[in-house]
């Protein structure tokens, strides 16, 4: 089969491999349908992300069909289209069981996320799915691969590590600071838990204007020298009740927190590469609460009801679509999604 293989930091190759088969009762092999490539994998060819080794074949999203069953696999079939979630669970170790399955103790350094990171992943033909029952989920007739494929990720990260983990509520002023497509997630998602106001914070005028199409009530440039006092502005002059970080740069996650009114919450969701400064001398006295972290994607299954019943258009997210063999062009595109105005590239078998 083709796949996209990581070859070490800046090096990435679309080149022929064997094809994955069952190694456990508990797999199952799938034959990828729709995929997308996530700025994780960005992190990962820029050498941010150690723990990936070289020769792992990029990507952790997708649609696909089901070609294959291990003897223990009970909620699958061959034929059935499922989406591929991001993160791998077992079900029933202590993390599964309460509900925190990124820190699955069944796979390699009790991570949930392994496709793509510490296992081969989903930009390819064919990938392997351990933990099949508990890291796949069915599609629904009437919901296209184009919508269900931002469920494997993008969707339920912006909407729990942004917005279940900030702890928004009714009434809330949000700023999210970064709208690509996790950001625009968490635009998204913050008004299902009621927030008052969402305000959209980048440097492209282009994602502004799409985080307004995804509910954001204002949008600023980041560059604008007055973007602090413009915000306060429109929060009684105290700062937002929630910041989330949707970038994964130093400065952004400072700007962040210099949006946050006392006792506000910052989430961060970006994933850093580099050390970040912590002011903790000027902002204990702030009564923040900053949290981080990866994914869950335990969300998933609601969060497709909602795309099924018509209550979130996921599929806005796909700005430009490709042949998975045009793997090269789509990563091209989706690097350079300023110069492209791109937010996720869809690939299609």
């Amino acid at each position: 089969m083709k796949a996209l293989v990581y070859g070490g930091p800046g090096s990435k190759s679309w080149e022929t491999v064997d094809d994955p088969g069952i190694q456990d009762s508990s797999d199952a092999v799938v034959r990828i349908l729709t995929t997308t490539i996530c700025g994780t994998d960005l992190h990962i060819l820029h050498g941010d992300v150690a723990s990936c080794e070289p020769g792992t074949i990029f990507g952790h999203e997708g649609v696909a069909e089901v070609v294959e069953v291990g003897a223990g696999v009970k909620n699958f079939a061959k034929g059935d289209r499922v989406i591929v979630s991001c993160i791998t669970k077992c079900g029933s170790c202590s993390f599964c069981q309460a509900g925190h399955p990124d820190h699955c103790q069944s796979n390699d350094a009790g991570i949930g996320w392994i496709l793509g990171h510490r296992i081969n992943g989903t930009l390819a033909e064919y990938v392997r799915i351990p933990h099949a029952d508990f890291s796949m989920h069915k599609v629904p007739e009437g919901v296209t691969d184009e919508q269900a494929v931002f469920l494997s990720d993008s969707l339920p990260t912006g909407f729990e590590v942004g917005v279940i983990a900030g702890g928004v509520k009714p009434g809330d002023v949000v700023a999210v600071v970064g709208t690509g497509a996790v950001g625009l997630a968490s635009v998204l998602t913050a008004g299902l838990y009621g927030a008052s106001r969402v305000i959209g914070i980048d440097t492209n005028d282009f994602r502004l204007r799409k985080a307004k199409e995804f509910g954001a009530t204002d949008t600023f440039n980041a560059n604008d020298k007055d973007l602090k006092e413009k915000v306060f502005a429109l929060t009684d002059g105290l700062g937002v009740d929630v910041a989330i970080e949707a970038v994964g740069y130093p400065e952004t996650l400072q700007r962040a927190i210099s949006l946050a009114r006392p006792r506000g919450r910052v989430a961060n969701i970006g994933v850093h590469g580099t050390p970040v400064e912590f002011p903790m001398e000027a902002l204990w006295i702030q009564n923040l609460n900053v949290s981080m972290g990866l994914v869950d994607a335990t969300s998933t299954a609601t969060l497709l009801k909602m795309v099924a019943s018509g209550r979130i258009a996921s599929e806005k997210m796909g700005t430009h679509t490709f042949t998975l063999n045009d793997i090269d062009n789509a990563w091209d595109t989706f690097q350079n999604a300023t110069k492209e105005e791109a937010l996720k590239v869809v690939l299609k078998a």
